[in-house]
């Protein structure tokens, strides 16, 4: 038998649904060639008034990666990610997203998104609401009903279609907006914090799904404040601090590039932690606890003859496995951005 198209039940205002592909004058998909980055920006910025929200934003993400944007609260990373979706016009600009420039309608129906502040129109059911999305995308009748079960049961609300988004929890607004993100397989998602309000069940999900989308040459743009999952997920991390980026570099070797060592004993000195720099750029004291992170293991017994002739009593060094957040930190400072 075949299905009939869903009736909503109430009016839709879709100047507020979170699609920002669709092109109601497009009558097909727009096939996007693979001889360029999937993201290329130099000197991005945007100011408002007086306020620089992004001052000089270059970057290079290329086709089939999983890239983290990383940046405290202020940096600007939501208002770079505005200007690449075209939602906001860039103050100054030159650069592409799939191949087209900046704002290019058609370019925004091979992408995904979810917004880290979101706002569903939660009278809809599951169901009801990636259909709204689909008509949005002009998706023929055929292709959506195959489609919306399938994204259905891969963010795990294969049992809750007919629920009304009102009755979700936080975790499952979250996953059926990763399911809109997906509905038109897009060549590149943009991710803002996708693991916010999951629990760890939901979190592998997330993860399981980027690793997927990758395998298939899909472009993930990741913006999260839970730095060990972008530890687990990316190949290329930027750090960016009011609005510029300070570091762009390929996980596996900012990670490998240094190590940790924590370092307990009694005696540390502030004039010691200045002369502990010509080993670390990077050195914590906690009472009795020094943090250093350094090029190489090679150098610990140099700074332990340093603390020991300084009049230290070293009781333990103990190399550590450096985390994201010790490079963020290390990066972008403790101040916040502010």
């Amino acid at each position: 038998m075949t299905a009939l198209p869903i009736q909503f039940t109430k009016p839709i205002d879709l100047s507020s649904c979170v699609n920002i592909g669709s092109l109601p004058f497009l009558p097909e998909m727009v096939a996007i060639s693979s001889n360029h980055p999937a993201i290329k920006v130099d000197s991005l910025s945007k100011t408002f008034g007086d306020k620089v929200a992004v001052a000089d934003l270059t970057l290079t993400v290329e086709q089939g990666e999983v890239f983290g944007f990383l940046g405290p609260n202020g940096a600007g990373k939501t208002t770079a990610v505005k200007m690449l979706l075209g939602l906001i016009k860039p103050t100054a600009v030159e650069g592409t997203v799939l191949g087209a420039p900046l704002r290019d309608r058609h370019s925004r129906t091979r992408i995904g998104f979810l917004p880290e502040h979101f706002r569903f129109h939660d009278w809809l059911s599951a169901e009801e609401f990636l259909t709204l999305h689909a008509e949005l995308y002009r998706m023929p009748l055929t292709t959506r009903q195959k489609r919306i079960p399938e994204l259905l049961e891969q963010v795990g609300l294969a049992n809750h279609s007919s629920k009304k988004l009102k009755q979700f929890s936080k975790g499952m607004l979250q996953r059926i907006g990763l399911a809109q993100a997906l509905l038109n397989e897009p060549d590149l998602v943009i991710l803002d914090e996708p693991t916010s309000g999951l629990d760890p069940v939901g979190r592998r999900l997330v993860r399981d799904i980027i690793r997927n989308l990758r395998s298939h040459g899909t472009t993930i743009f990741l913006n999260s404040h839970l730095l060990s999952e972008v530890e687990i997920t990316c190949d290329r991390v930027a750090f960016i601090k009011h609005g510029e980026v300070l570091q762009i570099s390929p996980l596996n070797e900012l990670m490998a590039g240094e190590t940790s060592v924590a370092i307990r004993g009694h005696g540390f000195s502030s004039a010691m932690l200045t002369e502990l720099a010509r080993w670390s750029n990077f050195v914590r004291r906690d009472d009795d606890l020094l943090t250093m992170t350094v090029v190489s293991q090679n150098v610990f017994p140099e700074i332990n003859r340093f603390l020991v002739g300084q009049g230290v009593d070293v009781f333990a060094i103990r190399p550590q496995q450096i985390s994201l957040e010790d490079l963020f930190i290390e990066i972008v400072g403790t101040d916040g951005g502010l």
